[in-house]
């Protein structure tokens, strides 16, 4: 059980010596956490003591923290814009509690205050004083959802700290008369604890002149699962979009003598990759279609003698709008425009 990745990471990076040419390292883990949160915390999907974390941790040089900082967030806009959710960028800073020396939060702000300014240009975020982690500062994207609510769920944070901590380092370019293979020996070395003259113990955080710290980049794009999914619930309404539906079609005979040919329609959208269900109750067609509707089937498929002989199912979205018969095939050719180009509103759109 742990309750972060990013220790983990650290010895990961930490195992072997590392070149100048192996930066930026990226490792990502999608793993199970656990955090005991006090009870009175708990909140439904949103903070929960088990969850899910799309966490990465980027190991790099301080010459490439502002390239890998811009691609986190043209990573995390790519995300969002799919999902059709807004955001704003506010950079959080040094708190009063807060780990290292004040020089290392001032250059890893402005590095991230760069960063920014490049992606979403000067003026389009702001500073949030005092709000940043213990360990540095980061990136809060507020996400805004069809309700205009605001919800944190991305986060990008930059770390001078951890690196201090585990004793990160890399050798540098020219390290070692130049050569930057590592060796048994070296392993040996750069592990160990310096010594002075007299054998009186070093600062362990002293680098020899061949080595460098990496500085640690934390990025998150849609936090837990668990509350993304809660946050998504919010925005959607429940009206998932087709891409992401549960219940992307329900087909509807208009008698039992049409169930078998139902029947056949919804195993062929199901061979195809869709959710596909099938009203065969004794209901009548007007009650089947309602409750299609209220159950927020993005699709409702109607089957008789005619769509029978045709090959065809007559289609109706969500909003009870007759979109007319259409070919079983075309239907899932379309199917699968929507699910590929993750179609936000399909109850305009339509097919």
């Amino acid at each position: 059980m742990k309750p972060m990745n990013c220790p983990a990471h650290c010895l990961m990076f930490g195992s072997m010596t590392r070149s100048y040419r192996e930066l930026p390292m990226r490792i990502a883990d999608f793993g199970v956490l656990h955090r005991n949160e006090q009870s009175g915390a708990l909140t439904g999907l949103t903070r929960v003591r088990r969850f899910q974390q799309d966490d990465a941790h980027i190991f790099c040089r301080e010459d490439q923290i502002e390239k890998e900082v811009v691609a986190c967030l043209e990573f995390m806009k790519f995300v969002y814009d799919i999902f059709g959710m807004s955001y704003r960028l506010e950079l959080s800073t040094r708190p009063k509690k807060a780990l290292g020396k004040k020089e290392l939060w001032d250059q890893a702000e402005t590095a991230l205050a760069q960063a920014m300014d490049k992606f979403a240009g000067e003026g389009n975020w702001r500073e949030n004083p005092g709000d940043g982690a213990f360990y540095g500062p980061k990136i809060d994207i507020k996400v805004m959802d069809a309700m205009d609510r605001v919800h944190q769920c991305a986060t990008i944070q930059l770390d001078f700290q951890l690196p201090i901590r585990f004793d990160l380092r890399y050798r540098k370019k020219g390290g070692a008369n130049g050569d930057d293979s590592s060796s048994a020996d070296d392993e040996s070395e750069v592990s160990s604890t310096t010594t002075n003259d007299d054998g009186d113990e070093e600062d362990p955080n002293v680098l020899p002149p061949d080595f460098a710290r990496p500085v640690m980049v934390h990025r998150a794009m849609l936090g837990s699962v668990e509350r993304m999914f809660a946050v998504l619930l919010e925005h959607y309404g429940g009206k998932w979009p087709f891409w992401l539906s549960p219940r992307q079609a329900l087909v509807v005979p208009v008698g039992k003598s049409f169930v078998p040919y139902a029947n056949q329609v919804k195993d062929r959208l199901k061979v195809a990759g869709f959710h596909a269900d099938i009203d065969d109750s004794s209901n009548s067609l007007k009650k089947k279609v309602r409750e299609g509707q209220l159950a927020q089937y993005n699709y409702i498929l109607v089957v008789g003698e005619k769509e029978e002989t045709n090959d065809s199912v007559a289609v109706r979205n969500r909003n009870n709008e007759m979109e007319g018969e259409k070919k079983i095939d075309e239907v899932i050719a379309e199917f699968r425009i929507l699910s590929e180009t993750f179609q936000q509103d399909v109850l305009e759109d339509g097919l």
